[in-house]
């Protein structure tokens, strides 16, 4: 994110702080061996932090192409890429490329649950004349061509390739018949404007002069918004998932978190009437607070939101060490409907921060770790209710956090710790027996 670089932990966590980002496309982008790039764009604020949820998109190979015939590979839910003969090159050489191709491929589809955490960007992209736009996708892939020895490949200059993208029928009657497409550019972390695609069928079919992330969009003007979630009691509901839609147009949406004040913004549709829901997570079927509101030309600030006390759980308590001190480095991991929430302990070993719910009786579990003396308690099983719930005292002194490795060769003893040394594994279970595991590490290289 700008120039810093972190890593994310067990938990998947990650944090960066103090960084300078470009104030209305500041973007952050993660990635993993064997996933497709993710990442995320949204408008900072200064001295406010941003929360996400990313999810990462494995590349897996959908088919092979014959890069001198050329040819297609249809995915099961209507996606097809197809190729020109003799239209591939190398992508860092550009030397031409006669071998097979293998095709990643994914559809994401414009009306599921998960659009906002797998998609790049936040459906924000910039027209052929230069003027940004929200967007309204109507289905986006994301494709990736290697060779045979796993370099990375793309269309040839002067060639074109074909995508064919699926159009969901819930979206069929709203479909324009024409629809501008639209490629992720990695540089400004916006969406860019080339090309269009024509409703066939189902399917939006256009063609395209390289790959990464494509989306067909409807592009509209847009204003700033933002609002802060708390309880009745004035407390910050923290990573509450906010969504915003146009009334009577639901696909016409978008929806970000709140981060630890309750703090969430982007950009809406100017000139409308909105509904701004807020749920617990975004697998929760019910909300936990709805409004209508209607947007001018100019920015929008909501202030802020109250959300029923019958709709959310404050959770209080404190953390100590082996020592029964309390732990003043440290955090509170949450895991609750399938997720992580992270919440940082104050300087007094104490943690107070309020959570929505999608129902009351959700099973929960805690887990506190210090992180100076790198332990971290027995994970503690909770029955949430609305209202309050007093956690009690959680000793971060069970488990060691800290990862490493020891072993021998020829007598001579070795140890690798994190994140002092690059510790790589990689198994191999379809190995059986023996199943093969290599651990890899900078240290190692001469051994």
């Amino acid at each position: 994110m700008g120039s810093a670089v972190t890593a994310s932990d067990k938990y998947g966590l990650f944090e960066i702080k103090n960084v300078q980002v470009v104030k209305d496309a500041a973007f952050v982008t993660v990635i993993h061996p064997g996933y497709f790039k993710g990442i995320k764009t949204y408008m900072a604020t200064a001295g406010k932090a941003a929360f996400f949820r990313i999810k990462l998109i494995p590349k897996i190979i959908s088919g092979t192409i014959n890069a001198t015939s050329g040819g297609n590979v249809t995915l099961a839910n209507g996606l097809i890429v197809n190729l020109p003969a003799n239209g591939v090159v190398n992508a860092t050489t550009n030397a031409a490329y006669s071998g097979q191709v293998n095709v990643a491929a994914h559809w994401i589809n414009p009306t599921g649950t998960e659009l906002n955490r797998t998609m790049p960007g936040d459906l924000r992209g910039v027209d052929t004349v230069g003027s940004v736009k929200l967007l309204t996708t109507f289905g986006m892939a994301a494709v990736e061509l290697t060779g045979a020895a796993g370099e990375l490949l793309q269309i040839a200059s002067r060639k074109k390739a074909t995508l064919t993208l699926p159009l969901p029928s819930v979206l069929a009657a709203s479909a324009p018949s024409s629809i501008p497409l639209w490629y992720f550019d990695e540089i400004t972390g916006l969406w860019k404007e080339e090309g269009s695609a024509v409703k066939t069928g189902n399917s939006y079919i256009g063609t395209i002069s390289h790959f990464s992330y494509w989306n067909c969009d409807v592009p509209s003007k847009f204003v700033r918004f933002n609002c802060t979630i708390t309880n009745s009691k004035g407390i910050p509901i923290t990573n509450a998932y906010v969504k915003i839609s146009v009334e009577g147009d639901p696909q016409r949406a978008g929806a970000g978190y709140t981060d630890s004040t309750g703090y969430t913004s982007g950009a809406v549709p100017n000139i409308a009437t909105l509904l701004l829901e807020v749920f617990g997570e975004y697998n929760c079927l019910a909300g936990l607070y709805a409004k209508k509101f209607t947007t001018a030309s100019t920015d929008v600030s909501l202030g802020k939101i109250v959300i029923p006390a019958a709709a959310s759980v404050t959770i209080t308590g404190n953390v100590t060490d082996c020592s029964n001190k309390a732990v003043t480095d440290g955090f509170i991991m949450m895991q609750k409907d399938g997720l992580n929430f992270h919440q940082p302990l104050s300087k007094t070993g104490t943690f107070n921060f309020t959570a929505g719910m999608c129902n009351s009786n959700t099973s929960a579990t805690l887990i506190a770790e210090d992180n100076a003396a790198k332990k971290a308690s027995a994970p503690v099983n909770l029955i949430l209710s609305y209202g309050d719930y007093q956690a009690g005292t959680l000793i971060a002194c069970t488990f060691s956090t800290l990862q490493f490795l020891n072993y021998s060769i020829n007598r001579a003893n070795y140890s690798f710790t994190v994140p002092a040394d690059s510790l790589v594994q990689y198994a191999k279970p379809q190995n059986t027996p023996p199943p093969i595991l290599i651990v890899a590490s900078r240290r190692l290289s001469n051994i």
